[in-house]
């Protein structure tokens, strides 16, 4: 591994000099650390570039690590990860992925990860996307993410964009099947002329099924920030999705929640707020001493959950 990739694993996944466990480390389109371990298996696809990563059922509070780092202008890189989570495993997925370039060329990240979670399994699924690079060239991440969820099956996924990507469209897709839960938090931050563009689809397919989605956006500069999301009730199920944004200098936030009931007993709630950040929140902690960017910071630090701004 070079330099910029253990700078971005700090960012990521808070690397410190190894990982323990099953892990993956892309750098540059290609392997720079793969390991196994008992109960998860890392296979390298043979018929696109990827992994197939198998969870075995025994797999109890372990953690496997997948980031993938760009670390210069020229490459264009895309994978396809599938994740086989067998019944009743619980465990945790590390993503994420950063991209840098210095130069004039561009640097691009596409993974497009797929989830198969079998009766009672249990994921959480963390993942950050950051950009760094002082160079002209677009820094450029575009996550796909498929999950089909088993009965009973949980997923908990908190994706976290840092600051410094250009340009990102984000796409999620799910179906659940009879009392499996999805959770979903998405935080996201833009600045200067950046775009950002997030689409979710989730459709509940088995009763007792639910969802759960919170998606907090900062708009700075003149970034655009674009985000929809569709809820399908197909049955006896619940739905909540919530998207709130802070929009500061000439940030634009445009939002398009969709709700589907198919059916008479789905429950299907949105919510949506947009604005910027209240006068009085600022002067109340300048009285603490804070200068005026100080307490900007601290304010989008909290409605972030903790995503410090870059």
């Amino acid at each position: 591994m070079n330099k910029i990739t253990e700078m971005l694993l700090k960012i990521l996944t808070g690397f410190k000099e190894e990982f323990v466990g099953a892990y993956n480390i892309r750098e540059n389109g290609r392997c720079a650390a793969r390991q196994s371990s008992p109960n998860i298996r890392i296979a390298v696809k043979t018929d696109e570039p990827g992994l197939d990563i198998h969870i075995d059922s025994r797999a109890r509070g372990e953690t496997v690590y997948i980031p993938a780092c760009v670390t210069q202008g020229g490459v264009d890189d895309l994978v396809y990860n599938d994740f086989y989570v067998d019944a009743g495993a619980d465990v945790t997925i590390v993503a994420g992925c950063g991209v840098h370039t210095d130069g004039a060329e561009d640097a691009a990240h596409n993974g497009i990860h797929r989830f198969f979670l079998e009766n009672g399994s249990r994921v959480i699924y963390r993942e950050k996307h950051v950009g760094t690079g002082n160079g002209p060239g677009l820094k450029r991440i575009d996550p796909v993410t498929f999950a089909v969820l088993g009965p009973g099956s949980a997923l908990e996924m908190d994706t976290v964009q840092l600051g410094g990507v250009d340009r990102t469209v984000r796409t999620t897709s799910a179906r659940l099947a009879a009392a499996a839960r999805l959770t979903i938090r998405e935080r996201i931050q833009t600045d200067g002329r950046d775009t950002a563009r997030t689409d979710f689809t989730v459709s509940m397919d088995g009763d007792g099924s639910a969802v759960n989605l919170i998606s907090r956006s900062v708009a700075r500069g003149s970034s655009r920030q674009t985000y929809r999301s569709k809820l399908i009730g197909n049955c006896r199920c619940s739905g909540h999705s919530e998207c709130d944004a802070i929009l500061m200098d000439r940030g634009r936030v445009d939002a398009f929640p969709e709700l589907i009931a198919g059916c008479r007993d789905a429950s299907l709630i949105h919510e949506a707020a947009i604005g910027r950040i209240a006068g009085e929140q600022i002067v109340k902690l300048r009285t603490l001493g804070l200068s005026e960017g100080e307490a900007e910071r601290r304010i989008i630090e909290g409605f972030l959950g903790g995503a410090a701004p870059m």
